[in-house]
Parts: C-alpha cells; structure tokens; sequence
C-alpha cells in the first residue's frame, strides 16, 4: 500500500479500468528500466477539463516524436478522459495520463511488435491560495542541466526533479533555470517576464516544454490588450524584471515576488500580472 493514495480510486491500465491499489505494472516496462516513456496532465475544474485539446495535441506530439504508437484517436483520448472523470467523481483534479514503450527484455534499442503500456488516474488538486496569489512566490536561478530535447514531455524528468529539490533545500518555492545565460523554465512550469508593461516569453523551441498555459497567456495578453514578445531572455533582464510569473496546469499562474533574496519589482505582485490573472479566472469560470 501506498500511503497517503486512494487505492480504492479506478484507475484506467491497458484498457481495463481497475482499482489504483491492483494496477500492476511488470518491473521489465521500459518506463520503468529507461524512462522510456512520455506523460501529460489535463487538469479539470469542477468535473469539466480545462484546455484538453491542447493537452491531447501535445500528448500526440511527445508521442510522435519517440515514435511511440498507440491505437487510440484523439476522439479515443477524450472519451477516456471524460469517462475517468466522471467515474472520479471529484470536483478541481488532474487526469494523468501516462504511456510507455511497453514490456520487452532490457536493451536499449527499441523492442519490435511491443504494445505500449497505457496508464490513466484522476488525483484532486488544490487551486492556489490567497497567499501566493496575494503575496507571490520565492525563486533562485541556478544552471539547466536537462537534456535538449525538453519540448517532448517525457517521464525521464531527474532534472526536474534535482531543480525542485534545490528549490527546497535553498527554502524557496522554486527555482529559474538558465542555459547558456538565457532563461529557460522552472522546475515543472513556464516563466514570464515583464518590463515595461511588455510581457515576455522564452521563445518556443526544444530549450523548454510549451505549457499549455503558454498559448492561453498569449490569448489573454491579446485581449488585454498587453504587448507580448517572445524571445530570448536575459538572466540580466530577469533580475531586472518588473514583474515575474510562473504558469503550469496545476499552479495556475502565479506571481514570483522574490528573486534570489531581491525583490521583485515592488516586491508585490503587479498590474500586469493581476490582468492575466482576472483573464485567467473568467477562463475557467466560462467552462
């Protein structure tokens, strides 16, 4: 048993739907033995999934590109999402979605005619608080150390685990990374930069993973009527920056008000950030 898991919670393996506590998976998975595997997140608010299609789009794409096949269609997808959804039976969640190379003897090179695993479970989230939407989060810079290919959303995610892990051990909520002096993400969401009320953005490409938040930060930049830019940024312009923000499916968007022990801006969180943030909320309130 696991603790602190819901092991009477239906979760969906290889096309039966069973209890979480006797999902079992064979120690041979190559998800298990290389990491060989991708995932994505849909999260959902109130039962309803927020932003699926782009969710799905990008679990097609990572699938794509490590040539992993899986008979099912994006309308085999949807249905599934929906169905463990509804069986949940919970309010705010996220439906993980979870596919490997599948079971083969352990050699690097791909196996032939294996099918993949495919594995799904709907987890409840807390949405952010008032306090680190009124008062904002704590970051540090430290180096990328990731592979090149971070556009793919793969489980092989040490580094992202290693730059969470600094994040606690220096006592702050999460970490910027840099690559070649440039920023790149945090530990598991995409960063923007505001100066002079122009909203910043590293530019799309394989140095980071396009959250879906990303186009929905664009749409409501646009409607906002807030210059957008996406381009290299500087780790000089970070620390520069009159306003910070971090966007992922569970936390949101969410303002980081401390940069390496400095201020951010005035230290609280400011007007750019509170638009995007009533857009954010009418977003999910129009689902």
């Amino acid at each position: 048993m696991i603790p602190n898991v819901d092991n009477d919670s239906i979760v969906y393996l290889n096309g039966e739907y069973v209890r979480l506590g006797d999902a079992k998976i064979s120690v041979l998975d190559r998800g298990f033995i290389f990491g060989d595997g991708i995932y994505d997140v849909v999260p959902a608010y109130n039962g309803k999934p927020f932003r699926m299609d782009g969710h799905l789009a990008r679990l097609e794409r990572s699938l794509a590109a490590i040539d992993i096949k899986v008979d099912l269609t994006r309308g085999d997808w949807e249905a599934l999402v929906l169905d463990l959804l509804k069986r949940s039976g919970l309010g705010d969640c996220m439906v993980y979605i979870q596919v490997t190379r599948g079971v083969a003897k352990r050699d690097h090179a791909f196996p032939a005619n294996t099918p993949a695993t495919v594995f799904c479970m709907v987890s409840p989230f807390a949405r952010p608080g008032a306090d680190a939407r009124e008062r904002g989060l704590t970051a540090v810079g430290i180096p990328d150390i990731r592979w090149l290919r971070c556009e793919i959303k793969s489980v092989s995610l040490l580094g992202n685990v290693l730059a969470k892990q600094h994040a606690v051990d220096a006592g702050v909520d999460d970490v910027l990374q840099f690559r070649d002096g440039y920023l790149s993400e945090g530990s598991a969401a995409n960063i923007w930069v505001v100066k002079d009320g122009v909203l910043l953005a590293p530019p799309r490409s394989n140095l980071i993973l396009e959250g879906i938040r990303y186009g929905l930060l664009e749409e409501l930049a646009d409607a906002a009527g807030i210059p957008f830019n996406a381009r290299p940024i500087s780790q000089q312009e970070v620390e520069q920056a009159d306003e910070l923000m971090l966007s992922s499916a569970t936390k949101e968007l969410l303002p980081v008000t401390t940069y390496d022990g400095k201020p951010v801006g005035t230290g609280k969180p400011g007007p750019v950030y509170a638009r995007l943030r009533e857009g954010y909320d009418q977003a999910i309130a129009a689902l």
